[in-house]
C-alpha cells in the first residue's frame, strides 16, 4: 500500500507552488490569447475567404480538368472521324486516279494504234508518191523526145480505138496508096469512106506558152503554137486525104486535153483553119465520142448490107413458127384423144370396182339348201 506525501512536505509545497505558477501563466496566456484572437478576427475572416476561394479554385480546376478531358475525348473522336473521312476520300481519289489512268492508258494505246495505222497509210502514200514521181519523170523523158512522144500519142490513140470500135473496123499503121502510113484508118462505108486519124502533139509550143513570163515571151510562144498546129493541119490534109481512097476529111488526135483546151480557148483561128482544111481536131474525150458515133454508123451500114440475109432468116423463122404451130395442134389433138381414152378407162374401172364390191358382199351362207337362186350374170355353176 502506497503512502501519500504530507502537505507540509517541502517538495509538495514546491510542486504546488509550481502548479500554481503554471495555472497563473496559463491564465495570463489565455487572456493574452483572447486579446490576440480579437485582433486576428479580420485576418481569420480573410483567411476563411481565401480558403473559400482556394476551394472554389480547386472545384473550378476539377471542373476544368473534366472539361478538358471531355474536350480531349471529343477532339480524339473528331480526329478519328476526320481520319476516316480522309481515308475514304483518299481511297475515292485513288480509285478515280486509277480509273483515269487506265482510261488514259487505253486511249493512249488506241491513239498509238490509230497513229500506227496512219503512219502505215502515210508510208503507202509516200511510196505511191515516189512511184508517181518516177512515172512523171519517165513521162517527161518520153515527152522530151519527138519519136517517143509520137509513140505515146499512137499508143493512147490505139487504146481509145480498141475500146470504142470492133477489131475488124479499123487498121493501125495503115499504108495508103501514096505510101503514107496513117496511125489509124477507120473502115467507114461509102459515104464518107475510110477516115484517117493521125496523132500530133505540139508539146514544145505548149510548154513555151506555160513558161512565158513576159509579154514578148508570150507572143513568141503563141507564134510557135500557130506554126506547129498549122504545119500539122497541112501535113494531115496533104498526106491522109486521098481522092477516091479515103473520106474527104481526117482527124487530128491531140493526146492532151490541156493542149486541146488551149487551142479552143486562145487559138480559135487555128480551129477554123482545121475546119476549112477538113481536118477535125479531137482530144481523147472528143475522140471517144466521135468513135462511138462511127460505131453506130458502122452498125447501121452492116445491117443494111445484111438486109437480104436478114429477110431470108426471117422467112425461115416464119416457116419454123408455122411448123411449130402445126405440131402444137397435133400434140393438142393427141392430148385430147389421150384425155378421152383416160376418161373411158376410168369409167370402166369404176364399173369393175362396183361389180367386185357386190361380189365381195354376196353372202352364200344365208341361202337355204335347194333354194332356187338366180345366178348373177357371168358366174359359173
Amino acid at each position: 500500500m502506497t503512502t501519500l506525501p504530507a502537505l507540509n512536505d517541502p517538495l509538495v509545497l514546491a510542486g504546488l507552488g509550481g502548479a500554481a505558477l503554471v495555472v497563473v501563466l496559463l491564465l495570463l496566456v489565455l487572456r493574452a490569447a483572447g486579446r490576440s484572437a480579437r485582433a486576428l478576427d479580420p485576418l481569420v475572416a480573410q483567411l476563411t475567404a481565401l480558403g473559400g476561394r482556394v476551394q472554389a479554385l480547386s472545384d473550378g480546376q476539377h471542373q476544368l480538368a473534366g472539361g478538358l478531358h471531355h474536350v480531349s475525348e471529343a477532339q480524339a473522336a473528331s480526329q478519328a472521324r476526320v481520319l476516316q473521312l480522309m481515308e475514304a476520300r483518299l481511297a475515292e481519289v485513288n480509285r478515280a486516279m486509277t480509273e483515269s489512268l487506265h482510261g488514259t492508258a487505253t486511249r493512249t494505246a488506241r491513239s498509238l494504234g490509230d497513229l500506227q495505222q496512219r503512219l502505215v497509210a502515210i508510208d503507202k502514200a509516200q511510196a505511191n508518191i515516189e512511184k508517181l514521181s518516177g512515172d512523171v519523170l519517165g513521162l517527161q523523158d518520153i515527152l522530151s523526145n519527138k519519136q517517143t512522144r509520137g509513140a505515146f500519142g499512137e499508143i493512147q490513140l490505139h487504146d481509145i480505138v480498141l475500146k470504142a470500135l470492133p477489131a475488124d473496123s479499123y487498121t493501125m499503121q495503115a499504108t495508103l496508096s501514096n505510101g503514107r502510113r496513117a496511125d489509124c484508118l477507120i473502115h467507114m462505108p461509102n459515104p464518107p469512106g475510110p477516115i484517117v486519124i493521125d496523132s500530133k502533139f505540139p508539146l514544145e509550143a505548149y510548154e513555151a506558152l506555160r513558161r512565158a513570163k513576159s509579154q514578148s515571151a508570150l507572143i513568141e510562144a503563141q507564134r510557135m503554137m500557130r506554126i506547129a498546129v498549122r504545119a500539122h493541119i497541112r501535113a494531115i490534109s496533104e498526106r491522109y486525104i486521098v481522092q477516091g481512097e479515103t473520106a474527104d476529111s481526117a482527124l487530128m488526135f491531140l493526146p492532151s486535153e490541156a493542149v486541146y483546151a488551149e487551142l479552143h480557148a486562145n487559138f480559135p483561128e487555128l480551129v477554123r483553119e482545121g475546119f476549112a482544111a477538113k481536118v477535125w481536131i479531137v482530144s481523147p474525150t472528143t475522140c471517144m465520142a466521135t468513135l462511138h458515133t462511127m460505131r453506130a454508123v458502122l452498125k447501121d451500114a452492116r445491117m443494111r448490107e445484111q438486109a437480104g440475109a436478114i429477110r431470108q432468116e426471117l422467112a425461115a423463122l416464119y416457116a419454123d413458127i408455122d411448123r411449130l404451130g402445126q405440131r402444137v395442134g397435133n400434140l393438142d389433138r393427141h392430148f385430147s384423144q389421150a384425155a378421152k381414152d383416160i376418161e373411158e378407162i376410168r369409167i370402166s374401172a369404176d364399173k369393175a370396182g362396183k361389180r367386185a364390191h357386190r361380189l365381195d358382199n354376196f353372202d352364200f351362207e344365208e341361202l337355204a339348201p335347194g333354194a332356187d337362186v338366180t345366178r348373177p350374170p357371168g358366174l359359173l355353176p
